[in-house]
């Protein structure tokens, strides 16, 4: 028999207490902004029928065609791990009935999967916050989703770290006159594209505007630009969706590289980008998406949203300076000395939890060794109970920053470490 490899599978880790206790402030800050805006929490399967995925992503999207987990299970259903959250969530919303409760407005967190090349910033299980509104065609919407992604930056100190680059992809008959330009720009240099872009320059000219070939990326410079294709309606739209940014004093810069490739998005793209993630500069991105929910079989229905990636959000975040994050609690450690205190420690120790107090209990060695522990736990306080302060119905109270000790009786004790449990 083979030996088993002792680490985690390529492009995933462990998240161990202190970095998890980062990821659950993340997820948590933005759970709580999202519900001040009316956002309930929703929480799909990890798992979909492959058709939720590669339906909404498109047959030629990079997703599709190289990253997704996709296995056939034991009844012979293609089944594929969720690569990004707004097909599943959009698909729960047709499966539950909730086209008659519009608006429905969704936050979600929890892991997604890409098989991906592994990079910093980039993962292949990873993990997603977002959200999603759905049933609001007006501009108005598009307001609230960015600014409620701006608070849930604000509330994890990054506004002065991120950058808002925004776009609108127009209206149908906007996006319909820009894809007939793209293909008339890009057929005169057709072969100076990646071979990629061929293939998309057949199917799905926006999307040539997102490669990185560098060959691509020089064709891109010349390219016609989005302005010039929209409808005086799609104009409107987009100029209202400024006005409300600058009202709520969220900032912004207009970038007409920004696109979606997808036929289903249109007018409000977005994404707050930052340089402290070097190559992976993107930390949230979101746009609107009118055409999803009646692409996955259901009535035309508007919506918008958008996903950030709670790692890269944990990289840049300054726990340190956040004044709403707070480390593990420093805990009180039991130390019972003798046989006859080992019983009455165990009792006392659940009492004290069960009053809210961080409790650890020392399992054994000598005084030295069990204070040894106790400070390597960054203890704040030792209760030392022995045969002879169980008699009395005493413990020793040991303040472990000062040194400073005084004897406390049991039954006062838990109200004694009140003192203790802010630190």
């Amino acid at each position: 028999m083979s030996q088993v490899k002792l680490q985690p599978v390529r492009g995933t880790h462990d998240l161990l207490p202190d970095v998890l206790r980062k990821h659950r402030f993340v997820v948590e800050s933005a759970r709580s902004n999202a519900e001040c805006f009316g956002f309930g929490s929703i929480d799909t399967p990890i798992f979909e029928f492959t058709e939720i995925f590669h339906r909404t992503l498109g047959d030629t999207s990079d997703v599709v065609t190289k990253e997704t987990y996709t296995f056939a299970d034991r009844g012979g259903e293609s089944i594929t791990l969720r690569p990004e959250f707004t097909a599943a969530v959009v698909r729960a919303f047709l499966s539950n009935g909730l086209q008659q409760e519009l608006p429905c407005k969704f936050f979600y967190a929890g892991p997604a999967f890409r098989y991906e090349r592994p990079q910093k910033g980039r993962l292949r299980q990873f993990h997603q916050i977002g959200a999603e509104l759905l049933g609001v065609e007006e501009p108005l919407a598009d307001v609230e989703i960015i600014a409620l992604a701006w608070h849930i930056l604000s509330g994890l100190g990054l506004t002065g770290k991120v950058q808002l680059q925004l776009n609108s992809l127009g209206d149908k008959p906007s996006r319909d006159a820009y894809r007939t330009a793209l293909v008339q720009y890009f057929s005169q240099h057709q072969q100076a594209l990646s071979e990629d872009s061929r293939k998309r320059l057949e199917k799905n000219p926006l999307r040539i505007l997102d490669s990185k070939d560098e060959g691509d990326r020089k064709l891109i410079a010349g390219a016609p630009q989005m302005q010039d294709s929209m409808t005086a309606e799609a104009k409107a739209f987009f100029t209202s969706v400024k006005q409300g940014l600058e009202a709520l004093g969220v900032p912004y810069t207009e970038n007409p590289q920004l696109v979606r490739g997808l036929d289903y998005y249109c007018h409000t793209v977005f994404e707050f980008t930052s340089d402290a993630l070097g190559a992976q500069s993107t930390v949230l991105a979101g746009g609107r998406y009118d055409g999803l929910v009646e692409l996955m079989g259901g009535p035309a229905t508007p919506g918008i949203g958008f996903a950030a990636g709670v790692e890269r959000l944990v990289e840049i975040t300054n726990f340190a300076t956040n004044p709403h994050f707070s480390a593990a609690p420093r805990p009180v450690a039991i130390i019972p000395l003798g046989e006859a205190a080992e019983q009455q420690a165990l009792v006392l120790a659940n009492s004290l939890r069960m009053d809210g107090h961080v409790i650890e209990l020392s399992y054994k060695g000598n005084m030295a060794k069990r204070m040894k522990r106790a400070n390597k736990l960054n203890a704040c306080a030792a209760v030392i109970v022995g045969e002879e302060e169980l008699a009395r119905g005493v413990a020793q109270l040991k303040d472990l920053d000062s040194g400073q000790q005084s004897e406390v009786k049991l039954g006062n004790l838990s109200a004694a470490l009140e003192a203790f449990r802010a630190q």
